[in-house]
């Protein structure tokens, strides 16, 4: 810390309001570096964070956190925030096994005012905090939420702003415009929040606004007649550029430089002595202040090691052929199959790049379509599709797929759609850590009825899973693979229908039988190699399916067997193992029988096997409990 002359002094926001309005530019500067020196050793989210770094030394310069509240929507851009909050000497442990979250925790912090990882949260959680300060008689307390325009795409945020605006607190919502999220935006949204911004008119009136608002003080007791008069003159332009914020009865105020510290200090001193729900739009570029991540947002959303000074990535290489990531393997499939059938068409809840979606949106890009930061309406949207003869394959992350469960239900099921539901990131996903495990899915899914659950082992049977959905009347299917690369390096085998609700056997054996769902199924083979070396015989069967289970191949192996261990990379409360406990039941077998998967707790963030291990399905656990049975 010796080469920072002011941040290694600051361990909270106090620290940081006894330094003078010129000095924040500095602060600013050695704020950024930081960010940049530990995420380009230690893995992160590092543009969006870059792109805040002003935003997030005048908030706290200016509010009295925590007692006021500062909501981070979704958490990525909330680095700056950490430091400068008192963990900026356990910063390097950002996402690692025992080390600080990602995202903001209420857990880790008393300034972390509510826990993210999912969009579109902050404007409803901060509004709840809002009004409570009010019915607590707390008058001088400010909330403050802070959203970037890719989560306002997300239904939740405009729900909040409705309800924003009818309610009388103290509510500041921050628009933070840096025109991306992950990918770069969609919609109409984005384009309208372009054309303010861009409005010569009303750009000309709003500057003038802001010269005299940043002398407020000195008009005394008639500040608010005054300010009010001004107001309403503004509004005439606002409005005939047709805005939403006040349509919803939220004042808006800017657009603003998001990377003038000084200004964005005076501006919000202003809006604390403004009353009621309220919205400063503040333009800022993601990756401020690394050239690479400013030039290529996506790449840098989250970019891995890399070289600080020369901004090389250190991406690990290997001379043999690897086999490709499971997310690659839909995005060229898809192509594959929508080049066939006419009636394929992708879907994407702003997630084209990470789902591997954006390979069909390039190859077919009028049957390919990301619908913004709006899972509901990606699955409702798929069901519209579905009913007119479409055939969809909706592409949404197992964890995000939770925020549409009741469209997957009512729009889809209910009607015996043919949606195919792909979901990506299924199982625990490492270091993101509990917010973005997709742990649910194999038993949120299984519940439903109508609805196929499947989730292959290896990348072939990914490919026979989606040529299999996509046939004639198959109805809702769920296809859940998981975050990362498979194991077939030779993956791109001819396509073949494989036969719905029956599963296959890997390794025959006579000691124990061990039944597998997904990929997480391939430890079971290394499991397999050391328990032969120990004369003991394992069975090994992919189910394949979760919904409907191969009853016949399951009578034979409860026949056969009279240990049985289930492994899921899934909870294991309503999951698989429980669909084969249930069946066990049902026929009065009484085999001893051990889940294996995620307890009933939620999982921290750490590496993949790191996780498997707590969990006790790593391939010492697997072969531990084998053991024990």
């Amino acid at each position: 810390m010796s080469q920072y002359k002011y941040l290694h002094k600051i361990n909270s926001p106090e620290d940081l309001k006894k330094y003078k309005d010129e000095e924040l530019i500095a602060i600013s500067q050695e704020l950024r570096q930081y960010i940049i020196d530990i995420v380009s050793e230690s893995p992160g989210h590092f543009a969006s964070s870059l792109g805040v770094v002003e935003l997030t030394i005048a908030l706290h310069y200016v509010f009295k956190t925590p007692y006021d509240k500062i909501v981070w929507d979704v958490g990525h851009q909330a680095y700056g925030h950490k430091i400068l909050t008192g963990r900026r000497d356990i910063f390097h442990t950002n996402r690692k096994l025992n080390g600080i979250s990602g995202f903001p925790s209420i857990f880790e912090s008393e300034y972390d005012a509510f826990g993210v990882g999912h969009s579109s949260t902050s404007i409803s959680a901060a509004l709840g905090m809002a009004v409570s300060s009010c019915l607590k008689g707390e008058e001088n307390k400010h909330t403050i939420a802070v959203i970037g325009d890719g989560s306002m795409t997300g239904g939740l945020a405009f729900e909040g702003m409705n309800n924003a605006g009818v309610e009388n607190s103290n509510l500041l919502i921050i628009l933070n415009d840096n025109n991306m999220s992950i990918d770069p935006n969609v919609g109409g949204l984005n384009q309208y929040l372009l054309d303010i911004t861009t409005s010569k008119s009303y750009n000309k009136v709003k500057k003038e606004v802001w010269d005299v608002l940043g002398k407020i003080r000195k008009f005394g007791p008639n500040t608010r007649s005054f300010i009010q008069k001004i107001e309403n003159g503004v509004k005439s332009v606002i409005m005939k550029q047709s805005n939403i914020f006040e349509a919803m009865n939220l004042r808006y105020f800017g657009p603003v430089n998001g990377h003038d510290v000084n200004q964005l200090v005076k501006i919000l001193e202003d809006l604390k002595d403004i009353k009621g729900p309220k919205l400063l739009h503040v333009l800022t570029k993601k990756g401020k202040g690394f050239e690479l991540a400013e030039n290529d947002q996506t790449t840098w959303h989250a970019p891995g090691k890399f070289n600080k000074n020369t901004g090389e990535r250190k991406i690990v290489k290997s001379d043999k052929l690897e086999a490709p990531k499971f997310q690659d393997v839909f995005g060229h499939t898809i192509v594959e199959l929508a080049k066939k059938n006419k009636k394929i068409v992708g879907i994407t809840p702003a997630m084209p790049s990470g789902s591997s979606m954006k390979i069909m949106m390039e190859a077919i890009p009028e049957r390919a379509f990301d619908v913004g930061i709006a899972e509901q309406h990606a699955v409702t949207f798929s069901a519209g599709l579905a009913v007119d003869g479409m055939l969809p394959f909706c592409n949404i992350y197992s964890t995000f797929m939770q925020r549409a469960y009741d469209q997957v239900i009512h729009d889809v099921a209910l009607q015996k759609l043919n949606v195919v539901f792909c979901l990506d990131r299924g199982g625990l996903v490492g270091d993101d850590g509990a917010t973005h495990h997709g742990v649910f899915d194999i038993a949120y899914m299984r519940i439903i009825p109508n609805m196929i659950v499947a989730a292959p082992m290896d990348e072939p049977d990914l490919r026979n899973m989606m040529y299999t959905a996509q046939l004639p009347n198959k109805g809702p299917f769920s296809i859940r693979y998981p975050r990362g690369k498979g194991v077939t390096p030779n993956w791109k085998t001819k396509m073949e229908e494989i036969k719905i609700g029956k599963g296959r056997i890997i390794k025959d054996g006579k000691d124990v039988a061990i039944l597998s769902i997904g990929a997480i199924g391939n430890l079971v083979k290394e499991a397999n190699k050391i328990l032969l070396k120990e004369n003991i015989d394992v069975a090994h069967y992919d189910m394949r399916f979760v919904k409907p289970l191969d009853e016949e191949l399951l009578h034979k192996i409860f026949n056969k067997f009279d240990k049985v261990i289930t492994l899921e990379d899934g909870v294991i409360q309503g999951g698989f193992g429980s669909a084969v406990i249930e069946f066990m039941i049902e026929n009065k077998y009484s085999a001893k029988i051990k889940r294996l998967g995620i307890p009933d707790k939620f999982i921290e963030h750490g590496t993949q096997q790191e996780l498997y291990h707590i969990c006790g399905y790593d391939v010492d656990g697997i072969c531990n409990s084998i053991k024990k049975i």
